[in-house]
Parts: structure tokens; C-alpha cells; sequence
């Protein structure tokens, strides 16, 4: 299990490659662009994520699933006989960073593909870089549609803000029955935003009213001036598609000003502190995520069950979006006859009905998987199933 202590770089080289056998080399080209390569028995991928910092849990959890997914593989015989090592750097939840370890990981370390980032205004700081240096690279949950955008190399195994907008703002007007509905957003934070910008543009198509629209900015404390101009508007339910960091301040302080409507949130929310931190003042609020634990489907008990066995605790909705983008690069490279950087894009990019932990990903033509979400309302520090919303 990956330490909680801040740390830069982590070399992960599971100990089933020292036991593997030699194979023999098979002939390879290298990226045109980058140098990258893949040789001997190893073939190495690149993983960036917020490993310390306020959204620590995403980094961790993440990695944890990609490495519980190269530990399946690796003991299952790896890929064409090679075994997969996986070189991990933490950016600390900085963009800037995001991009210095992107540069390192494809200039000095001579990756195949990289997986990350989490957030997307970091996954944007990586997309141009790789795309430059056309090395593929999947994000597990940058939720942005500019992500992808940035490059043919670029895909994510995640649905996309317009969509998830929509789900919750459907799940506002038909499950809640809410007419009037407040936003507060992350400004400084392009998840927040677009999701919010989305939410609001789907809401008012279905007849509901955003009665006001507030901010803040990531790394704020105190949101009562923002809350109390959302008291004297009396909402009821109140959208913050930001992450669990103020979520979990937000509601505390929302509950303390006597605002009784419910939070409404994206998958930002999903992580074990967003109730540690919000307590009982987080109760009866509701999020849209990628997967639920209650679902009883084989896949989704078997990656629970191995997942508990490796880290000792459930995973989220981040563990099985790192996880799922390992599978779906890993089932690329299979299809890969010479797992060049071209052939491993053009595999990934011909992705269809891949059976997920997450559920079936079909990769459309901007790259973008078509699925579905959740949602999901907090219980007693709980996180029960609602519903699943299906893309039309």
C-alpha cells in the first residue's frame, strides 16, 4: 500500500517482475517523438497523481486500483510475455507539477503510455505534453470535455460534465421534485465550473430556476457570505460541484446558518474525508459518481473483494476509475501487435463494450466513453445507491 507521507517519486516495480521469467525480446519501434520504448521484459507506463495535498485521497486511490490491476495482470503472464512496471510521481494536486512530471516521465523515463491525471485543470497542465510528444495518455477521472480535446493521444475512461450535469440536474427536478435551485462553485477550479455551467443550462431547459449563483475559490475556509445570500433566496437544493475538501466545510456551515436544502454534488464529493470532515451535517445530501459498492454485478464484488484484500479498505469511485483505466490501457496494448505508441493510441481509440468495473466503456470519436453514472445519497457516513442514469 502506498505511504501517506509526502513523498515526489515512487518507482513501483512489483516483485512478480523479478520472479518472471526471460522472454525474448520482441522487435519494437520507438515513439517518433519521445524516444519511448519498450524493451526487454518490462514494459514501463507513466502515472501522475495527487499523492499528497489537499485532494490526497484522489491520488492515492487511484494509484491504488492502477496497481491492483498491474498486480492481476502481471500475475496472469503481463502483456506479450513482458511484465509492466509503473513509475509514479506525486504533483502534490499542482497543475505546474502535473506538467514538470508529465516532461519527466516521457523525456527521462522513457514511458509508453501514462495514466492521469484526476483533476482536470491538472490533466489539461499534462494533455499538451503528451499530445506533443503523441504518447497516449488516459485520464481515470477528469470529468472536463476540454481534456480530450487537446489531442487525438488523449482519453479518459470517465463521462464527461455535460453529462454528468445533466444527471444531477434531472435528478433534481424528477427525483426531488426541486423548482428553484442555488449553485456555489469552485471559480478557480475548471471542473467546478463547467459542471455548474452545465447543471444550470440543463435545469433551466427543464423548466427549474437558478435562484442565485455564487463562488469561491479552492483553499477558502469560511463560506457564510456566500451561504447567507443562498438563505434569502430560500432554495431548495443547493448545487456545489466542488471537492470534498470545502464540500465537507460547506455543509458544516450551511447546517450552522440553518439552510435545511439539500447538497447536490458531482464526483468530486466521492472520498471516505468528505464525511469525516462534514459529519452529520453532510446527511441527506446527494452526488453523482461512477460506480456504487452495492452493486451486486461479479465484476464489481470481485474488484471489491481484491481490493480489500490488497489496502485493507473499500474502494471508491476513484480506485475503480484508476483501475478501469489500467484495464483499458492494458486490453490496448494486447490488441498492439508491435506496442508502438501509434498502434497502442489507434487500440485504445477502437475501444467498445469493454466490460468495467465501472460499467461497459465504448470509446466515441472524441475519445470520450459512453456510460452511465450514479447516484448516490450520504447516509450516516454512508454512501447508498439511488439510481443509475443512462446517457440518451
Amino acid at each position: 500500500m502506498i505511504s501517506r507521507h509526502p513523498f515526489s517519486v515512487v518507482l513501483v516495480a512489483l516483485s512478480v517482475v523479478l520472479l518472471a521469467p526471460a522472454c525474448k525480446k520482441s522487435q519494437t519501434a520507438d515513439s517518433a517523438a519521445s524516444g519511448a520504448t519498450v524493451s526487454g521484459n518490462v514494459i514501463k507506463i507513466g502515472e501522475v497523481g495527487s499523492m499528497t495535498g489537499s485532494e490526497a485521497t484522489f491520488g492515492i486511490s487511484t494509484h491504488n486500483g492502477i496497481m491492483l490491476a498491474v498486480k492481476q495482470l502481471n500475475a496472469a503472464g503481463g502483456i506479450a510475455g513482458k511484465k509492466v512496471e509503473v513509475v509514479s510521481l506525486d504533483d502534490q494536486g499542482k497543475p505546474e507539477e502535473a506538467a514538470v512530471a508529465m516532461n519527466k516521465l516521457i523525456n527521462q523515463d522513457k514511458v509508453i503510455a501514462i495514466l492521469g491525471e484526476v483533476a482536470s485543470s491538472r490533466s489539461l497542465a499534462m494533455a499538451p505534453i503528451a499530445q506533443t510528444h503523441k504518447i497516449p495518455m488516459i485520464s481515470p477521472s477528469s470529468t472536463n470535455p476540454k481534456v480530450t480535446e487537446q489531442g487525438d493521444y488523449i482519453f479518459r475512461v470517465c463521462f464527461i460534465d455535460p453529462f454528468q450535469g445533466t444527471v444531477m440536474a434531472k435528478f433534481a427536478w424528477e427525483s426531488l421534485k426541486a423548482k428553484k435551485v442555488a449553485i456555489l462553485r469552485d471559480v478557480k477550479n475548471d471542473y467546478s465550473v463547467g459542471l455548474a455551467d452545465y447543471f444550470a443550462e440543463t435545469f433551466k431547459k427543464l423548466g427549474g430556476e437558478i435562484v442565485i449563483d455564487q463562488s469561491y475559490s479552492a483553499g477558502d475556509m469560511d463560506f457564510k457570505s456566500q451561504l447567507t445570500a443562498i438563505r434569502s433566496k430560500n432554495p431548495e437544493a443547493i448545487f456545489v460541484p466542488g471537492y470534498y475538501t470545502e464540500v465537507g466545510l460547506i455543509s458544516i456551515q450551511a447546517k450552522g446558518l440553518g439552510l435545511t436544502a439539500p447538497l447536490l454534488g458531482g464526483d468530486g464529493w466521492d472520498s471516505p474525508k468528505l464525511t469525516e470532515i462534514g459529519g452529520d451535517s453532510i446527511n441527506g445530501s446527494y452526488f453523482a459518481n461512477h460506480y456504487s459498492t452495492e452493486d451486486n454485478s461479479p465484476e464489481v464484488q470481485k474488484f471489491i473483494k481484491e481490493y480489500k484484500e490488497m489496502f485493507g479498505v473499500v474502494p471508491d469511485g476513484l480506485a475503480a476509475m484508476g483501475y478501469d483505466a489500467a484495464l483499458v490501457l492494458f486490453d490496448a496494448m494486447k490488441r498492439s501487435p508491435q506496442l508502438t505508441t501509434p498502434q497502442i493510441r489507434d487500440a485504445i481509440a477502437a475501444t467498445q463494450k469493454f466490460k468495467a468495473v465501472t460499467g461497459l466503456i465504448s470509446m466515441d470519436a472524441k475519445r470520450n466513453p459512453v456510460k452511465s453514472a450514479v447516484v448516490l445519497k450520504i447516509e450516516k457516513k454512508s454512501f447508498k445507491y439511488q439510481t443509475t442514469i443512462n446517457p440518451t
